[in-house]
This record gives structure tokens, C-alpha cells and sequence, in this order.
């Protein structure tokens, strides 16, 4: 048994909420630069470059990639030989989050209520996920979530006999329709499977996956890649003002199902999907 501070567990929430915000991840940033390659519209070039740019400026400023610094979502992988002193590991996480937003100078986008809409004033509470893992050690990801993007997210509960078409369909509709809305190039992930909300979550999970990182069920590879192919026909574009590349990648995870059902959820990202790690 191994024992962990909730301290640390704070401190280091606190640095991933900065970094995740600040540090475009190394994968999008080069699929940025592929992209901008092949773009064929000019004005998708110079929004890609302007894309490139702005990621360029916050590394070397230690600013956010964007205003809307998300809500903080966290995945956070617990070991069964971990125990954890001190404060209740919820309490830590979310002072992480608190200190982190307010020693990076990031917009606290809380509400306390859905309804009632009064701001918390820190960013939080997270949304936490836990797992319990074999081993000594506690692995945390940190993935803010703007909400342009969250918005236009979606879940379809098919039906078995829709089948892989009905799936296509899905995932095409909700980028058809979220056009410039979630600021394009976007990065997809699709959850299929399991239950209404087990679907959801793991679309979400998806887009801790590198952009440049396939399925490894050749199935479903291919799959991903006949979907982003798709979604680059429809024109959108980059910032939607028309153009090649509308998504940078496309991420499928599936889960075991019931006879009768054929979840299917599509989280969509925009280009700076953040997201950092660390392992305690």
C-alpha cells in the first residue's frame, strides 16, 4: 500500500488546468500545420494560420488558447494500492481547479444551478470520473471544455437495424448542423455502445486520444477514416467559412450493449481540444 497526500493531488490539478489551457497539445498543433497544408480554400489557409499562430502566442505568453477555458473535466485513475491522507480526493481535486484558475487569470465559467445560473466564481465543481486500476499510483487528465463545442454535441439512441449506416448518419448530421458553431477544425469523438450515458462518456473520452492516434480494431479504423473523410466533403471549413478541412480527426470507442439497443453519442471538439496529464 502505497500512501499519496491529497496535497500533491491538488498541486498538481492546479498545474494541469494551466498547462491544458495554455499548451496546445503537440498532436493538434502539427495536424494544424498538416491541414494548412492542404487546405485548397485561401481563406481556410489563413485561418489555420492565424490558429497556428495564436497557439505560438499562448506557449510563449503563458496565456489561454481561448477565453472560454472550459469547465474542467477530469479523469482521474486511481491505483487499489493507493491511499490517499488528508482531505476527501474530490475536496482536492476541485481546490486544484480553484487555485488553478485563479493563478492562471482564466474565465470562471460555473454556474451553480442550471436554472438559476449564479457563478461559483472559482470554475468549480469539476466533473470527475473515477477508476479503480490495478497498481500504486494515481493518474490524472485534465480536459477543460469550452461549451461552443459542448453545445453541439449530441446522443441518438438507434436502433440495432440502423447498423453502421445509422451510426454514419449520426455523426454526419450533428456536424451538418453544428457548422461554425463549435470553431471548426473539429475533432470528434464518438462513443457507440453501452448505455444512454455510459455512450456519452466515453464519446468524451475519445478526444483524450492523440488526433493522429487510429482505433486499433481495424473495423473501427476504418470506420473513423471513411467519417473524417465525410465530414472534410461538407465544406464547412475552417471557422466555417467554407473550405476543406472541417475536422482534424475522428475518435471511436465502443463499449459491450444490449440486444435492443445501439447507443450512439457524438462529442465534438473544437480545434484546441485540451487536454494534459500526469501520473502520481
Amino acid at each position: 500500500m502505497r500512501t499519496i497526500d491529497a496535497a500533491h493531488i491538488t498541486e498538481t490539478v492546479e498545474r494541469l488546468c494551466m498547462e491544458a489551457n495554455y499548451y496546445l497539445n503537440k498532436d493538434i498543433e502539427e495536424a494544424l500545420k498538416k491541414a494548412a497544408e492542404n487546405e485548397e480554400s485561401e481563406i481556410g489557409r489563413s485561418v489555420l494560420s492565424s490558429l497556428i499562430k495564436n497557439a505560438e502566442i499562448a506557449r510563449n505568453e503563458n496565456m489561454a488558447i481561448c477565453q472560454d477555458t472550459g469547465m474542467a473535466v477530469i479523469f482521474v485513475e486511481i491505483g487499489r494500492d493507493v491511499y490517499i491522507e488528508g482531505k476527501h480526493i474530490e475536496d482536492a481535486i476541485n481546490e486544484g481547479v480553484r487555485r488553478g484558475y485563479k493563478k492562471g487569470y482564466m474565465r470562471c465559467s460555473v454556474v451553480k444551478d442550471p436554472l438559476r445560473r449564479t457563478n461559483t466564481g472559482d470554475n468549480t465543481p469539476a466533473v470527475i470520473y473515477y477508476d479503480i486500476v490495478e497498481g500504486d499510483k494515481i493518474v490524472i487528465h485534465v480536459a477543460p471544455k469550452g461549451f461552443g463545442s459542448e453545445n453541439m454535441s449530441t446522443i441518438k439512441m438507434l436502433k440495432p437495424s440502423d447498423g453502421p449506416e445509422g451510426v454514419k448518419k449520426t455523426v454526419i448530421e450533428a456536424i451538418s448542423r453544428a457548422g461554425a458553431n463549435p470553431c471548426p477544425p473539429v475533432i470528434v469523438g464518438v462513443g457507440i455502445g453501452g448505455t444512454m450515458e455510459k455512450a456519452a462518456l466515453i464519446s468524451k473520452k475519445a478526444l483524450l486520444r492523440s488526433v493522429d492516434e487510429r482505433n486499433p480494431d481495424p473495423y473501427y479504423r476504418d470506420l473513423e477514416n471513411e467519417l473524417l473523410e465525410k465530414i472534410n466533403n461538407l465544406g464547412i471549413g475552417p471557422a466555417g467559412l467554407g473550405g476543406r478541412i472541417t475536422a482534424l480527426g475522428v475518435n471511436i470507442e465502443t463499449y459491450p450493449t444490449h440486444i435492443a439497443g445501439l447507443p450512439v453519442a457524438v462529442n465534438i471538439s473544437c480545434h484546441a481540444t485540451r487536454h494534459k496529464s500526469a501520473t502520481i
